[in-house]
C-alpha cells in the first residue's frame, strides 16, 4: 500500500518527467538539435509521411516516442 507522502513524491516526479518531455519534444519540432541522453545522437522528428510512423527518436532506437498527427 502506498502512503500520502509516496503518492505525492511519485505525482511531482511524473509531473516533472513529463513537463521535460514536453520541452524536449518543442525543440526538436521547432528544428533545434536535441540528443538522446543515452547515445548522445540527434533526435529527429518522423511524420506519417516520412516513414510511415510518426515520432520523435534516434538513429539507434534509444529514444523512441511515438506521436499521433491528426
Amino acid at each position: 500500500m502506498i502512503d500520502v507522502k509516496q503518492f505525492s513524491a511519485l505525482q511531482k516526479k511524473s509531473k516533472s518527467s513529463f513537463a521535460s518531455q514536453r520541452q524536449m519534444m518543442k525543440k526538436v519540432m521547432k528544428g533545434q538539435t536535441v540528443l538522446c541522453s543515452i547515445c548522445q545522437q540527434p533526435l529527429y522528428l518522423s511524420t506519417p509521411e516520412d516513414e510511415g510512423t510518426s515520432g520523435i527518436r534516434c538513429k539507434k532506437g534509444c529514444t523512441d516516442i511515438h506521436l499521433d498527427f491528426v
